[in-house]
């Protein structure tokens, strides 16, 4: 299927005349980004990270989220947060989350926060029946090290497709590469923190997807700028991004674009457990798909201008060849 593609012509954009667009674009959002995670509500992970405990209560009828910190205040539970969640199964308005902070005593100080939790229940709800649905608790010992090893796992992984696209084109293509799926991951994670949505573990799965998928997408626009600078020796550089991008937009529209509904229908239906998932996925899709066009490839543009300033070769490494 051929969304662009008409009378055998190939669409005619001018991505790279629309540079400075796409720079200001990047510039508000990761700025927005980076500001929201140093100043407003930092990066708001959740307890898996952060430590502490989380018990999710379904009620046979809708609870009142004062009459619930009320109770816990009788109880001596200080600092609880009550936020009531969306669920597909038709009882969002009966299910809260009680999320205590971490202790800075003993991971055991969880397991007597959440008994005490459910002892306020039972002594201040005798005519509504609840159930306790599920308690996670996590240690601050244990959330310092998930967040270690979180970091480790996206680094890794920019390393890994790093050294792989300097093995199978040139380095500059991966420099590119990585610096485009870094400006996806930003935004993604400031995106989090500019609407105050907790990152947990799913949220890290999400963004180690979003990473690969970002990394498919600019590689099959680097693969074909690739081919082109084999067989178009008489175009500049930019002439032969501009066609590759071109020529590949219509399977990055298609395949992008069904992706993104079948995550955007996973965030919409999909209920709270999917929800942070899923709009890491919403916005890493989006974002991802835009770097490849417009971070990816225009830097290999401004890679080979920097070395034209320098006075050096103007032809671009990459042009050869990939390795069998």
């Amino acid at each position: 299927m051929d969304f662009f593609h008409k009378q055998n012509r190939e669409p005619n954009i001018d991505w790279l005349g629309k540079k400075w667009y796409f720079l200001g674009f990047s510039l508000i959002f990761s700025v927005a980004g980076v500001l929201s995670m140093l100043f407003w509500h930092h990066i708001p992970v959740g307890v898996d990270f952060k430590g502490g405990t989380q018990i999710r209560v379904v009620f046979d009828q809708k609870p009142d989220e004062n009459h619930i910190r009320q109770a816990l205040d009788r109880a001596g539970v200080r600092n609880a947060s009550i936020q009531g969640i969306s669920d597909p199964s038709g009882n969002a308005a009966n299910k809260v989350v009680i999320g205590l902070p971490k202790s800075s005593a003993t991971d055991a100080a969880h397991d007597k926060g959440r008994e005490d939790v459910e002892n306020a229940l039972n002594a201040n709800y005798h005519d509504s029946k609840f159930e306790i649905e599920g308690v996670d608790i996590v240690g601050p010992t244990a959330g310092k090290q998930l967040q270690k090893q979180a970091m480790w796992a996206v680094i890794y992984s920019l390393a890994g497709m790093l050294i792989y696209l300097w093995f199978r084109f040139e380095f500059i293509y991966g420099v590119a590469a990585v610096v485009a799926v870094f400006h996806d991951t930003l935004i993604t994670v400031g995106a989090f923190s500019l609407t105050n949505k907790e990152i947990t573990l799913t949220v890290l799965a999400a963004i180690l997807t979003l990473i690969g998928y970002s990394m498919n997408d600019t590689i099959v626009v680097f693969d074909r700028i690739r081919e082109n600078l084999g067989i178009s020796r008489r175009e500049s550089l930019a002439e032969v991004v501009n066609r590759s991008i071109n020529q590949t937009l219509s399977r990055t529209v298609l395949t992008s674009g069904l992706t993104f509904l079948t995550v955007l229908s996973l965030y919409l239906f999909g209920g709270e457990v999917l929800h942070g998932f899923s709009f890491a996925l919403v916005v890493g899709i989006l974002i991802g798909t835009y770097s490849s066009i417009a971070v990816a490839a225009p830097m290999l543009v401004a890679y080979r201008e920097w070395r034209l300033r320098r006075g050096k070769t103007a032809s671009l490494p990459a042009s050869k060849r990939a390795k069998a």
